[in-house]
């Protein structure tokens, strides 16, 4: 397992996960999201490339619709 901070929370994850992976466990595949990965946005084009690794602080933020 691997030790990263999700949103501010400290979580475990298996190693080599990617960030596609990641939101695919949290159902989000499909859905209006950001993800920054150390500071630095992940284009939705390289989700499935981008390998989370032992320190890696993530902030992922969905967009919400509405008025």
């Amino acid at each position: 397992m691997i030790q990263v901070i999700v949103n501010g929370q400290p979580e475990a994850l298996a190693p080599d996960l990617s960030v596609f992976g990641l939101l695919e466990a949290r159902g989000l595949v499909g859905k209006r999201v950001a993800v920054e990965r150390n500071g630095e946005i992940v284009p939705k084009a390289r989700h499935a490339e981008v390998r989370l690794a032992e320190g890696d602080r993530l902030e992922i933020v969905v967009a919400v619709g509405g008025g």
